[in-house]
């Protein structure tokens, strides 16, 4: 860790972030094709097998720590996230067509937050290009989810055919999906969580999973600050229309209590906020979400982990799983593995919902 966060971070953020990143999944990939440094990674950061684990609805997550969406937005990782100690992947999201999201630059590091600014706008290489990476992998042994979305030039009117297009193309490949209706980057995504846009997409959804032979479960991923009654109402109907489960939440538009200068933040502009200063707002909406569903609805919770006392305070808030993605970032490669070991240290504090 110490060596992570002396050396190798320093020099990862001397060079723009979404380059950096692009550098980080090239080395990943490197090292799990390699033979002998695969032994190493393996040696070096896979969780313990006695790592707590769980079951959904008959699909099994050997720990409860995951990749959140946007790391792997081409199905390049989905079976090598095991070897990072990770229990699964959320890869995407994925819309039905090529698109190149918005201008860059679009990822911004504050570190003095521990946090990031993307408006990265769902760039994909789109569903069928996604297909053909997860095709080629090995078979996944670990769950791999497919968060879909629509194409940023659909109306919402026609986002139906958007996310169960994305859904028909991932169903064989995926065992899970995220219906992402959260994101603040993507014009109008977010007026989908609304009770009246909401309730056609998840009827679409769920009939177009239905049609593929099965039922994979599917999970809404929802945005922060959401009114309380808005909120409870949100769950209320995902749940009544066969939902099996959340994700909370998406990254943030506000930019209250940042150590970052305001004249800094001001000229990066727009942009969801993740990492540390969303982890509160998590919680709340994890609780509430917990509340509202009662027992045995899977939440996955999502915004701020970095530690091993950040994840069992979220699973204590209601999760049933946790999700990284910025954390990763900050504390390195170790992570996974350092919060299955604290997990297992205190299993006698981790709730079973």
């Amino acid at each position: 860790m110490g060596f992570y966060w002396s050396i190798v971070r320093p020099i990862f953020f001397l060079l723009p972030p979404e380059t950096a990143h692009h550098v980080v999944m090239a080395g990943v990939r490197f090292a799990l094709w390699c033979a002998p440094l695969r032994w190493l990674v393996n040696r070096c950061l896979r969780s313990p097998r006695r790592a707590i684990g769980l079951e959904v609805e008959g699909l099994v997550f050997p720990n409860l720590v995951g990749v959140a969406a946007g790391f792997d937005k081409e199905g390049l990782l989905a079976d090598g996230a095991r070897h990072l100690g990770f229990g699964f992947i959320e890869i995407g999201t994925v819309p039905p067509r090529p698109q190149p999201g918005n201008p860059k630059p679009r990822l911004f590091r504050l570190p003095k937050d521990r946090a990031l600014i993307n408006r990265m706008g769902f760039n994909s290489i789109g569903v069928e290009a996604v297909a053909g990476n997860l095709a080629i992998r090995p078979k996944n042994r670990i769950p791999v989810g497919g968060s879909i979305g629509k194409n940023t030039n659909t109306p919402n009117e026609g986002a139906v055919a958007d996310y169960c297009q994305s859904l028909k193309i991932l169903y064989p490949l995926v065992d899970f999906f995220v219906v992402n209706v959260s994101c603040p980057n993507v014009h109008s995504l977010t007026e989908l969580q609304r009770d009246e846009s909401l309730l056609p997409l998840i009827r679409g959804v769920r009939e177009e999973n239905e049609r593929q032979g099965g039922r994979k479960p599917i999970f809404l991923k929802l945005a922060p600050h959401a009114e309380e009654d808005s909120l409870r109402a949100t769950v209320r109907l995902a749940v009544q229309e066969g939902i099996t489960g959340f994700v909370a939440i998406n990254t943030s538009p506000r930019r209250e209590g940042l150590a970052t200068a305001k004249s800094h933040l001001e000229a990066i502009g727009n942009g969801g906020l993740s990492g540390s200063p969303i982890f509160e707002e998590a919680l709340r909406t994890v609780r509430i979400i917990r509340q509202e569903a009662g027992p045995h609805v899977p939440i996955i919770g999502v915004g701020g982990v970095f530690t091993g006392e950040d994840a069992l305070k979220m699973l204590q808030a209601g999760a049933s799983l946790v999700q990284v993605f910025t954390g990763f970032i900050y504390q390195g490669p170790w992570m996974a593995r350092g919060i299955n070991r604290y997990l297992l240290k205190h299993i006698g504090e981790v709730p079973v919902w």
